[in-house]
């Protein structure tokens, strides 16, 4: 009982490690998907590429803020992800005209091919932050655990013997490996979270974004929608 254990904690360990090393990457390509498309605004026309780089630098503010929502405020989770959408049809509204005016691939090709990259990467992103390790894994691991250590107590009174240091330092570090799982499956709470230290680098590097930001928690701008 003790190796099917440890082959179940090492199995669920691995399994949430992974999917916090998935969510470090898609932040940091996330990141990289925002300052491609910042830059390539520069290739726009004149009238355009203010509003484009303004409103690159509120959407990289949103999707800040979204990151680190804590996971007992699913409100402004969502509100925030509303708001995240709409600023993408803008964007991508942006575009539109940007192609009427100047339909030449090295201008307004190189820049829709990077806001498509930039929405790909956020829903990749949204994913990641959603994806756990199956309940029904956790569920099999609690059980194993608990029938795991009342054998142990089982087997101590049936021969006679008081439970030693040994088996109190496994059960400690037992709890300690199902607390890290725990911990690293759980990206919105807890102890372990995933660093956004590269778009928050990006935001220094954007500069204050400037026009309308709504609060969080707040319902977007009715001004903010997508336009056909």
């Amino acid at each position: 009982m003790l190796g099917l254990l440890a082959l179940l904690l090492a199995f669920t360990f691995s399994a949430a490690l992974q999917r916090y090393e998935d969510r470090s990457q898609t932040v940091v390509a996330e990141a990289n998907a925002i300052g491609t498309t910042y830059l390539r605004a520069r290739l726009l026309p004149t009238g355009i590429q203010d509003e484009v780089q303004s409103l690159l630098r509120q959407y990289l503010d949103v999707r800040i803020q979204e990151g680190g929502v804590d996971a007992t405020k699913p409100e402004l989770h969502e509100s925030l992800l509303h708001q995240a959408k709409l600023m993408e049809a803008r964007l991508w509204n942006h575009a539109l005209k940007a192609v009427a005016q100047d339909d030449r691939v090295v201008t307004s090709g190189l820049f829709i091919q990077s806001l498509n990259e930039l929405i790909d990467t956020s829903g990749t992103r949204t994913a990641a932050l959603n994806r756990h390790v199956p309940e029904i894994v956790l569920f099999v691991m609690f059980t194993t655990i608990v029938l795991t250590t009342a054998t142990l107590g089982y087997a101590s009174g049936i021969a006679g013997h008081r439970v030693t240091l040994a088996a109190f330092v496994l059960v400690l570090l037992i709890a300690l490996v199902v607390f890290l799982i725990i911990d690293l499956d759980r990206p919105r709470r807890g102890v372990i979270q995933v660093s956004h230290e590269s778009m928050l680098s990006l935001q220094q590097n954007f500069g204050p974004a400037q026009g309308h930001i709504s609060q969080p928690g707040t319902a977007p701008d009715a001004s903010q929608a997508p336009r056909p």
